[in-house]
């Protein structure tokens, strides 16, 4: 099949790298192998662009930027023949990491060249898609701080993190997995289709992107002496040895609980009000990998 890809520019991408990325990729990229740029300027763009990818031929559309960026893009391309590319140069890059995609900006560019891809699942949160994680809890509210801090990267995540930690409060939760219900209180609630929220911090270590399945982490509370203990098995992808972790599958979830808190997608902030409910599309996406 003939190639044609399309390159969707975050125009804030790049500023980490230091790099142009239109001029980046013109570059660098196959002279052989059509492509367009296309950058997003501004929220309003995109449905045009949108519009543009689903209509004009294109067989790779390449989300250029973060998670957010790359959510936006994959939830476009979710049920169609056109497979996601990623140029990752956002701060977790969650998504990449969890389809081996080099964090090197050529090998990356090599990636897409290659043009190999597979089929990964799709998870929805309130009908809103997602492909690494959701959910509730701590991690939703260190979501919503993130996105509003001035300064991004992983040390913001981390600083954002610690801050939010000593005042935080866990909740109780009503979880129903493909009909079986049971009550916890928990410091988060994850529900992964990924293993990793980006940066290699893995929250669920056997998901697998292609299983037709959600696995659902519940991180009981703990106490303060814990949590060095609890981040170095995050980090060492061994959450899952620690006595406050506890895991289930299934491919409905629905999550209930008192009033209003934070959730997320892959890492964007939205609210949720007293319910959750996910579900998953098994390899409703295809990914160049």
């Amino acid at each position: 099949m003939t190639q044609k890809v399309a390159f969707i520019i975050n125009p804030k991408a790049g500023v980490k790298k230091k790099i142009n990325v239109e001029e980046f990729i013109s570059a660098n990229f196959s002279k052989s192998i059509p492509f367009d740029l296309i950058v997003w300027k501004n929220k309003d763009d995109f449905d045009s662009i949108k519009q543009r990818v689903l209509n004009d031929g294109y067989t790779i559309a390449v989300a250029c930027g973060g998670d957010g960026t790359v959510n936006q893009v994959a939830a476009v391309l979710s049920g169609t023949n056109i497979a996601l590319g990623i140029l990752p140069l956002g701060s977790g890059n969650g998504l990449a990491r969890s389809n081996k995609i080099p964090m090197d900006l050529l090998k990356a560019l090599k990636v897409i060249e290659h043009a190999r891809t597979h089929k990964i699942d799709v998870g929805s949160i309130n009908n809103t898609p997602f492909f690494c994680t959701a959910g509730v809890g701590f991690d939703a509210l260190i979501a919503t701080k993130f996105a509003t801090s001035s300064k991004r990267g992983f040390a913001t995540y981390v600083k954002t993190t610690v801050r939010e930690y000593f005042g935080y409060k866990p909740h109780s939760y009503t979880v129903q997995i493909d009909g079986k219900t049971f009550k916890t209180r928990a410091f988060l609630i994850t529900v992964a289709n990924a293993g990793q929220w980006g940066n290699n911090v893995y929250i669920a270590p056997h998901a697998s992107m292609n299983d037709g399945l959600l696995h659902v982490t519940v991180l009981k509370p703990f106490t303060k002496m814990a949590l060095p203990l609890i981040v170095t098995r995050l980090m060492a992808r061994k959450i899952n040895t620690s006595p406050k972790f506890k895991s289930y599958d299934g491919k409905k979830i629905e999550i209930s609980f008192h009033g209003e808190l934070p959730a997320h997608f892959d890492g964007e902030p939205m609210t949720a009000k007293g319910h959750i409910s996910i579900e998953i599309k098994p390899l409703a996406l295809n990914v160049v990998c």
